[in-house]
């Protein structure tokens, strides 16, 4: 049995071709590509990639100036924070939440739409494996050049699940039977039409937000179309800590806002969602409110 996509270049010693990840002293990080007789400088220096060809990773490597660096090759939240952007990208601790809540498993048929500079579809190829299907639409021409440049350099070619197509989701979407649907895109509820037709009985749908509008008008949007169970929106944020002996205390910085996440089931074709039985507030519904579709 082979190997799924991209596991070879996870494990054993470095080869050319592979990824590097170097930390220096204060934490910091350098990537770069493996190629033979070539050197890697920095201010500190500089050393030649044949020390590191052959040698197992987490090697210590010393430049000319005598400064060590940690080799390892850059997980997966490391490389999209890392590789040439188009778009933003989706930030590890969202695409972590993605997976886990919408659930992508081994094997799934999965829609993306705003594919940007390759995050996302970097960890949903991962999570489906080559049995999976994920078919990602993007509508920038340049956007998607670079994300296919992106994975297929993780991966290390291109991945047997992946179909990339540049053009409108609602204009172009011919998929059927679908798992999972994830929108990560200005106005999703432009495409709740077409993702309801494409998705299975009991699959998700996960959007992908940044402001507090777009998720207003995303989740009252989803309520409204009427075949999808109750939508549930959140966000993340990411605190870490710093632990020095006595002096434990959390970071002055940390990843806060990046995005908010919805997700909802799609219901059986024909039937209605049950009534909400949680009471909105106050003025929720006032005499201005318009509807999702004002405007």
């Amino acid at each position: 049995m082979s190997e799924p996509t991209g596991a070879a270049r996870r494990r054993g010693p470095f080869q050319v071709g592979d990824q590097v990840q170097l930390t220096d002293p204060k934490g910091r990080h350098y990537t770069f590509t493996l190629e033979a007789g070539k050197n890697f400088h920095t201010h500190k220096g500089s050393f030649p990639h044949d020390e590191l060809i052959g040698a197992p990773e987490g090697s210590v490597v010393r430049t000319t100036g005598n400064v060590a660096y940690l080799a390892l090759r850059p997980l997966l939240p490391d490389y999209v924070l890392s590789m040439p952007r188009g778009a933003a990208v989706v930030y590890p601790k969202d695409a972590g939440q993605i997976l886990a809540f919408a659930d992508i498993f081994p094997g799934a048929r999965v829609v993306e739409a705003g594919v940007g500079s390759g995050s996302l579809s970097s960890f949903l190829l991962r999570a489906i494996g080559d049995q999976g299907m994920l078919h990602s639409y993007e509508r920038r021409a340049d956007f998607a050049e670079i994300a296919q440049a992106n994975v297929e350099r993780y991966f290390g070619g291109p991945h047997p699940a992946w179909q990339l197509t540049v053009g409108d989701l609602q204009d172009n979407l011919s998929d059927t039977d679908v798992d999972r649907v994830i929108l990560d895109m200005l106005a999703p509820w432009e495409c709740l039409e077409a993702v309801s037709k494409a998705l299975v009985p009991g699959g998700i749908l996960c959007c992908y937000v940044a402001t507090t509008t777009q998720l207003a008008r995303t989740v009252e949007s989803i309520r409204e179309i009427g075949c999808f169970a109750e939508p549930q929106p959140w966000e993340s944020m990411i605190r870490n800590w710093h632990v020095e002996g006595l002096a434990v205390r959390p970071d002055h910085r940390m990843i806060g806002h990046t995005g908010f996440l919805v997700t909802a089931r799609r219901l059986a074709d024909g039937v209605e969602p049950p009534m909400r039985r949680r009471r909105p507030a106050k003025g929720a519904y006032g005499d201005d409110y318009e509807g999702p579709n004002k405007g």
